[in-house]
C-alpha cells in the first residue's frame, strides 16, 4: 500500500472554513483542499465499540495512549498543513513504527504565538506527534473530550486506512486545555479491525 502523500493547504487558494461544527478543524482542512469530508454524528460513550473505548473515552494525549498501548513509540506521517498568522491546523496519520500500520488519523488546531519559539519551531517542522511534543516540552494539558463520534468516511480517509470496504469509523473531537484555557481543538479517528497490543 503506497503512502499517502502530504499536500499543503495553503497553495489551494480556498478559504478555511468549519462545515461541521464537530468535525472541526478536520472538516476545514478537507474543505480547503477541495475534498468533501466524511460524514460524522455525535454518540455516547456506551456506543462505541468496547476496544475502542479504552482508546478513546479519557483525558490524556492520544498520542500517550497509543505509545502505552503499543509498547513503543508512534510515527507521525504529515497529510497536509495551513497556516494564517499564528494559526496553525495540520493533519496527521499516526502509524506504528515496527509495521507502518495506521493507527489514528488526527487533525488539529492550535495558536503558535501560545507556545515558546523552540517548541513553535519543531511543531512547524511536522516531523514527531503533538502530543509527545508538548509533553518533552513541559507543557502540563489535557484532552478534554467534547464529542464522540460515529464517521462514514470519504474515501481519502479510506486510503489512509487502507480499508478496502466502507464501515463506519469511531473517533473524538476534544479541546486540549492548559492552565485552564483552551490551547487547541483535536479530532482523532481510529481505524476499524484489531488494534492489537505489541507482543
Amino acid at each position: 500500500m503506497p503512502k499517502p502523500r502530504a499536500t499543503n493547504a495553503r497553495k489551494t487558494g480556498r478559504r478555511s472554513r468549519s462545515v461541521n461544527r464537530i468535525l472541526f478543524p478536520l472538516d476545514a482542512l478537507y474543505q480547503t483542499a477541495g475534498v468533501d469530508p466524511p460524514k460524522a454524528r455525535m454518540v455516547s460513550p456506551e456506543d462505541l465499540p468496547p476496544g475502542l473505548r479504552k482508546l478513546l473515552v479519557h483525558e490524556r494525549s492520544m498520542t500517550m495512549t497509543l505509545e502505552r498501548w503499543f509498547g513503543r513509540p508512534i510515527g507521525l506521517r504529515t497529510l497536509s498543513t495551513l497556516r494564517k498568522g499564528s494559526s496553525f491546523m495540520r493533519r496527521v496519520l499516526l502509524v506504528r513504527t515496527d509495521t507502518g500500520q495506521p493507527v489514528a488519523m488526527g487533525a488539529a488546531r492550535i495558536t503558535l504565538s501560545d507556545f515558546a519559539p523552540r517548541l513553535r519551531a519543531r511543531i512547524l517542522r511536522n516531523k514527531v506527534p503533538l502530543g509527545r511534543l508538548l509533553r518533552e516540552a513541559g507543557v502540563d494539558y489535557i484532552s478534554r473530550p467534547r464529542a464522540f463520534l460515529a464517521i462514514t468516511p470519504n474515501h481519502e480517509l479510506m486510503g489512509v486506512f487502507w480499508m478496502r470496504e466502507p464501515s463506519t469509523l469511531f473517533g473524538r473531537r476534544t479541546e486540549l486545555i492548559h492552565g485552564g484555557r483552551r490551547i487547541g481543538d483535536v479530532v482523532e479517528i481510529l481505524p476499524r479491525g484489531r488494534m492489537g497490543r505489541r507482543v
